[in-house]
């Protein structure tokens, strides 16, 4: 099976299983899970989540910054930075 099939196969209930693997770093039975299985359990997360098209305030990585009054808190990292040249006139 590949890698695409099988992000298409995948349950809910295993794509819950990997990411509370990854975020505590132990399969279900307590194993610690190695850094490569660590990484290619992120990438199917991940992966599985864009396959979804799931909301992005429930992927992997979203951090809220909404305040309680519904503005913003801090700016928006995927928005450009103004850069100003000051010079000496």
């Amino acid at each position: 099976m590949n890698y695409e099939r099988m992000i298409e196969t995948m349950t809910p209930e295993v794509y819950e299983s990997l990411k509370l693997a990854v975020e505590i770093g132990k399969w279900p039975n307590g194993e610690r899970l190695t850094a490569q299985q660590r990484e290619t359990s992120l990438r199917a997360v991940i992966a599985y989540e864009a396959y979804r098209n799931l909301p992005e305030d429930q992927r992997v990585g979203f951090i809220d910054r909404t305040r309680p009054d519904g503005s913003q808190h801090g700016k928006d990292p995927l928005q450009p930075d103004v850069l100003r040249i000051l010079t000496d006139d």
